[in-house]
């Protein structure tokens, strides 16, 4: 049987396999791959690279949005591990035929995704690709193999980060100051400049961006009110908050201690006598949502962890008030729909990855050995005990 590759997995194997891999092509672009005219390159069909973190796609979509606007929308792709493809779907930026995904169910079907990948995108003469993950080995090689004349990503110019050879036409730094939004949007700017300039160019990121809205389809908030009544009858027209004890298995320092949630729980239905409380959650977190909703002990909290569809997630956050979540893709999601989010961070920092929302409040403690992880850490961290 086919095992899901797992995060450890792909870390070790883009290190210890990725490494010679891009030495090897790098060489292989010195001799063969002559340089390019003086001047900035003509742009006619753009592929954005970006495998996981749904959170980060939502956040790419006012790079996105740049991208269209130069070469049109039915000429931008996405690459995207298949398991993430859905709130491309939802954002509707670009065609859903324009999405090429890579699936994660084992080493082989991740090889063979791969190598489709880089197939369909030179039947399509994709020339110019934006590698927008943060410093990984296995989407710079991708991104070379794609044959794209122009390709942007993130160098490490003096050692500062992971090994990821010489592979990119258009070679920027990983600016820690910016937030994520307003790099990538920078990354697509890249592509208007003489590419021998880089990574010195005079662009300043809009301090405004706008991002994506979810708008339910007809019936859906019908539907999703009938799921509420079917998992408690007397939910009815409650005001209701959502909790999201959960942080992706990229990162699962980012949790906040199960038990915290059970706390609030308990002081908000105290003090809110006709609030309903609702845990959240992927079907393989139902099992721990179920015990931590049944030591709330209360009858008005719902446990609808594995029970909705990722769609019927956002019809939610559009009829809740608010929605309390470890950093995390659901924050962003919700930044998407009128919800009030409240999300905690601790190993990461909102200044690089807060969702951008007038609805969007921050729960930081900024200790000294807080943000751990970030782009050049390969966000690996030492840390056992994230009492941030």
């Amino acid at each position: 049987m086919d095992l899901p590759v797992g995060i450890s997995t792909l870390q070790h194997t883009d290190r210890w396999i990725g490494i010679p891999l891009c030495a090897i092509l790098t060489f292989f672009r010195r001799i063969f791959e002559a340089a390019g005219p003086p001047g900035p390159r003509r742009v006619q069909r753009v592929l954005f690279i970006k495998f996981a973190e749904q959170g980060s796609t939502v956040l790419a979509y006012p790079a996105i949005r740049r991208a269209t606007a130069m070469v049109g929308r039915e000429n931008v792709y996405f690459v995207v591990f298949e398991d993430n493809r859905f709130i491309l779907d939802v954002m509707e930026i670009i065609p859903e035929q324009n999405v090429i995904t890579i699936s994660t169910k084992s080493p082989y079907t991740l090889a063979i995704g791969a190598f489709r990948a880089v197939l369909r995108a030179r039947k399509i003469d994709i020339d110019a690709v934006i590698d927008m993950e943060f410093l990984t080995r296995f989407s710079a090689m991708l991104t070379f193999l794609t044959g794209a004349k122009s390709r942007v990503g993130f160098h490490t110019f003096f050692g500062d980060g992971p090994y990821r050879g010489d592979l990119m036409t258009h070679r920027l730094l990983y600016n820690p100051h910016l937030h994520t939004s307003q790099m990538f949007e920078a990354m697509v700017e890249a592509l208007t400049r003489d590419p021998a300039m880089l990574p010195t160019f005079d662009f300043k990121p809009p301090a405004t961006q706008l991002f994506a809205k979810f708008n339910p389809a007809p019936g859906e908030a019908a539907e999703v009110d009938a799921l509420l009544r079917r998992e408690n009858p007397a939910v009815d027209s409650a005001p209701l908050i959502l909790l999201n004890p959960n942080a992706s298995d990229l990162l699962p320092l980012r949790r906040w201690p199960p038990m915290r949630y059970v706390e609030l729980s308990r002081r908000l239905l105290e003090r809110y006598p006709d609030l309903f409380i609702a845990f959240t959650g992927a079907p393989a977190e139902a099992s721990v949502n179920n015990r931590l909703a049944a030591e709330v002990s209360s009858n008005r909290v719902i446990s609808l962890a594995g029970k909705t569809t990722l769609r019927q997630v956002l019809v939610l956050y559009t009829r809740s008030r608010i929605l309390v979540t470890n950093d995390s893709g659901p924050s962003h999601f919700a930044s998407m729909t009128p919800i009030h989010v409240i999300t905690l961070f601790g190993p990461e920092t909102p200044e690089l990855f807060g969702a951008r929302s007038p609805t969007a409040e921050f729960l930081y403690a900024g200790i000294t050995c807080s943000p751990c992880v970030n782009a050049y850490n390969n966000r690996q961290s030492v840390c056992r005990n994230n009492m941030c």
